[in-house]
């Protein structure tokens, strides 16, 4: 450099500064920063492949109806207020009403006593009718035909509700928040905010007084709650295979429960697979609300979602999962119990046939029978409240809808003889 005149010191300057001519100088340092392709490539979001997913299968379950369940699993989704039976009520309930909530499990229960009576009445009649036609067989006989098919066509509507639980719901249509739940003079909260659909197992597992239940996968607690607010518990054990969420459902009980009252209830943390060694046969009512693929959470919730890649082959052994929990319960019930399976999803894959063949493995291998309960009276006692679909198989299965926009929650019971 120091042997060129000025000028061409100048120009050899300038060249290293523009660095050398294209192709001729070393490629760009990419070691330097080296990007995870993997890592960095673009992702489809578990909550795009779940809807894709649905879409593909609930289009040919649901046909028309799938359009309308479809916008119903992407907009918010409505809420219950379960009351708190351990807390003065009177306050709450004048709020509540005042809002243009109503209790619909109360609704339900009069429309039960409501059509028992119109159905007792309408028996009375025709038994008269029959016995004035006392001279005319073939007419007597075609009417106490009718009047059977009657009965088996009308399923006791009262056998399977209990008052005691309490739950408010806005109308139809009516998008209305309910506030925060607040807590009375001893600490304990007032209501729990929940999908009100969750409440239909709980109301279908029909608890008596002093029965023995088991909750075999009970967190986060919504239904174990449900479950003491009808004061028939004479034992409750709550079970949910995470210690996580089983710390959380102690909590909700500790927020919503008398010292005294938590004192019927075992938490535990088994799992819910193994628990016939742990106690087989010793239950009157088991609630058995499986692991699934909570298709509204997985539509709309990045977070914890079962369709995330890494979680494949989780959810593709859902339904033998389903099985072997729904066994379990079977095996830890009373000969004379009985069992409600649920689901928060639509797919018949772990509903109706989870259903057919854990009657079929009881029957099988253990020599146990077992038979599925009509549910069907909870489409007439509830259809003010919930959407239902009208061709399921076995067990009753409620629909989100826009205006009414609770669910997916499946439900079936079963009863072991």
């Amino acid at each position: 450099m120091a042997a060129l005149g000025g000028r061409g010191r100048a120009a050899a300057e300038r060249l290293l500064r523009r660095g050398p001519p294209p192709g001729l100088g070393p490629g760009p340092r990419r070691y330097r920063y080296k990007e995870k392709w993997a890592a960095t490539a673009s992702r489809i979001p578990p909550t795009r492949l779940a809807l894709h997913h649905f879409d593909m299968n609930y289009s040919l379950q649901l046909k028309e109806l799938w359009p309308s369940v479809r916008a119903g699993l992407l907009c918010e989704q409505k809420y219950g207020a379960l009351l708190n039976n351990f807390c003065p009520l009177d306050h709450i309930t004048q709020e509540l009403e005042l809002l243009n909530a109503t209790d619909f499990v109360s609704e339900a229960c009069k429309k039960a006593q409501r059509s028992q009576g119109s159905a007792a009445a309408e028996e009375t009649g025709r038994g008269e009718e029959s016995r004035s036609q006392e001279g005319f067989g073939e007419g007597r006989t075609v009417m106490q035909a009718e009047t059977m098919t009657e009965a088996k066509m009308s399923p006791p509507r009262h056998a399977s509700i209990s008052s005691n639980i309490k739950c408010y719901t806005f109308p139809r249509g009516d998008i209305t928040r309910f506030r925060p739940a607040r807590p009375d003079i001893l600490g304990l909260l007032n209501y729990y905010l929940m999908d009100a659909a969750s409440l239909l197992p709980v109301l279908a597992l029909n608890v008596q007084p002093d029965d023995f239940v088991l909750d075999l996968c009970a967190a986060p607690g919504g239904k174990t709650l449900a479950l003491l607010q009808t004061g028939a518990c004479g034992h409750l054990a709550a079970n949910d295979i995470s210690i996580c969420r089983t710390k959380r459902l102690r909590q909700i009980l500790y927020n919503y429960i008398p010292t005294e009252i938590r004192e019927v209830v075992s938490v535990t943390s088994y799992d819910g697979r193994d628990w016939e060694q742990l106690g087989g046969g010793t239950f009157h009512k088991v609630l058995v609300d499986v692991p699934c693929t909570t298709d509204r959470h997985s539509v709309m919730e990045e977070d914890n979602n079962i369709f995330h890649k890494r979680r494949t082959k989780e959810r593709q052994m859902l339904p033998m999962l389903q099985l072997q929990l729904l066994m379990a319960g079977i095996l830890a019930t009373k000969p004379g119990g009985k069992v409600v399976y649920s689901t928060c999803s639509l797919s018949p894959l772990q509903n109706e046939h989870v259903i057919e063949r854990a009657v079929e493995i009881a029957e099988t291998q253990f020599n146990i029978s077992v038979h599925v309960e009509d549910l069907s009276h909870f489409r007439t006692l509830f259809q003010d409240t919930f959407s239902f679909f009208s061709d399921c198989r076995l067990g009753e299965l409620v629909l989100p809808h826009l205006t009414a926009n609770f669910g997916p929650m499946y439900f079936c019971k079963l009863c072991r003889v």
